[in-house]
């Protein structure tokens, strides 16, 4: 329809305004050529007088495309009450996802297709199983204030300074398997499965994880344990499930767990029943019992192995366990250089500091410049100009910090003397020269 025709019918309407049958379609002229406030004007008028599932079905349509999204899945959970179709349907999932509500999304979509006898929209699969941050040339749809959970890392191994042992060690454990599944089906053997991380705080297992993500080109999910946990009973296993099936339908894909002990900790260190069942259904995503998990690779990262239920150490796990230690020199100097890139300074000298902070953490580092550019801070305050930040700033700087890596040691070779009859810290004592 036009515009010249819908000002014909405008000028009708205003003979008889009553009419429900010009009006309607005004609406959808309207609707038709973009013209969506103007549309949704009409039918809001419509639905005072003669209350129509079409008009409020069209009226939802309008608070989509103009993202006010709120009003949009009211109108549709009260036509849902009452009947589902395909149209409402895809109306409600739509408004879901612009609404940023991913998770319910996938849940409607998942209870939609049951109902419906397996009703597929390739539309909505695009959004809710490729949720990758939108760019500048995608269509006004990925750019509706839809948040995405997933992310491609353009960093890789090359971007990890030192850790060459380490980051071979993952070569062959995770990313060999992934790049070559098919000589590892040969075997027997699937691409994908559990890694456990465990080493001091602040020595870069996220980092570590994204870099690994990145060198094979994968998606990467990263999971805190707010994102899973929930008050009420039942909603932390449906979190659980729902970021698997994320991974699973964006294959190959790293899953990575940040303090996963607070989630795998010891059954029968728990008190409450609910919280012994998020870790049955993490074991039971973790198995693939509903669902494969082929080319989906979960890393989790702890700082506290010793407090991890010993189910999740077992084959088709967390059945392979990689100590990340403190970066060694190689690491340090990279971590200085990167750290300061962007920083006043003169002729630092990395090596020298790399040097002189054995068993320091990334985090440990970071603080070592903080404390540094402080104290030239209030110098520029005092004088106005900027004063660069020198060596011998930052060693003195590196003498009011203690490596928090030692007290995570103190406490690790109790474990590794005393409680290591599978194995597990061998490499702290290896690292101890224990």
């Amino acid at each position: 329809m036009d515009i010249e025709t819908l000002i014909e019918l405008e000028k009708a309407l205003e003979q008889i305004p009553s009419n429900t049958i010009l009006r309607r379609q005004l609406a959808k002229g309207y609707y038709g050529i973009n013209e969506f406030e103007t549309a949704k004007s009409h039918l809001n008028i419509l639905i005072e007088s003669e209350s129509k599932d079409e008009d409020k079905l069209l009226l939802a349509s309008c608070y989509l495309q103009i993202q006010n999204y709120s009003p949009g899945l009211v109108i549709c959970e009260e036509l849902l009450s009452r009947f589902i179709d395909e149209q409402i349907a895809e109306l409600y999932v739509k408004l879901l996802i612009g609404a940023g509500q991913l998770e319910d999304a996938i849940e409607s979509y998942q209870k939609f297709q049951k109902k419906l006898g397996n009703w597929v929209n390739s539309e909505i699969e695009h959004k809710i199983r490729i949720p990758i941050q939108a760019t500048d040339d995608e269509d006004d749809f990925e750019n509706s204030g839809f948040n995405p959970f997933l992310e491609k890392p353009e960093i890789e191994f090359k971007d990890v300074g030192g850790m060459e042992g380490l980051k071979e060690e993952i070569r062959f454990k995770i990313i060999e398997p992934l790049k070559n599944p098919e000589v590892y089906k040969a075997y027997g053997k699937k691409a994908g499965g559990g890694i456990l991380m465990y080493g001091p705080p602040g020595c870069g297992k996220t980092y570590l994880s994204k870099a690994t993500a990145g060198e094979i080109d994968s998606n990467f999910l990263s999971i805190d344990i707010n994102d899973v946990t929930d008050m009420w009973v039942g909603n932390s296993e449906k979190n659980l499930n729902q970021k698997f099936e994320i991974a699973r339908s964006n294959n190959p894909c790293v899953m990575f767990f940040d303090e996963i002990d607070a989630l795998g900790s010891k059954r029968v260190d728990l008190r409450h029943s609910a919280n012994r069942n998020v870790i049955n259904q993490f074991l039971k995503e973790m198995d693939g019992i509903d669902s494969s998990n082929e080319g989906v690779l979960i890393l989790g990262a702890t700082n506290a192995p010793w407090h991890m239920d010993p189910a999740f150490l077992r084959p088709g796990r967390f059945d392979r366990i990689i100590f990340v230690p403190p970066p060694d020199i190689e690491a340090r100097e990279k971590i200085f250089s990167i750290l300061l890139k962007d920083k006043p300074t003169q002729n630092v000298d990395f090596q020298k500091l790399a040097s002189k902070t054995n068993d320091f953490s990334g985090a440990d580092i970071m603080l070592v410049i903080d404390i540094a550019i402080e104290k030239k801070l209030k110098k520029a305050v005092k004088t106005g100009g900027i004063e660069p930040l020198l060596t011998k700033d930052l060693l003195a700087a590196r003498k009011q910090v203690r490596p928090s890596t030692k007290e995570w040691f103190n406490t690790a070779r109790n474990y590794a003397l005393y409680s290591n009859s599978s194995g597990l810290y061998d490499e702290i004592k290896t690292y101890l020269k224990l």
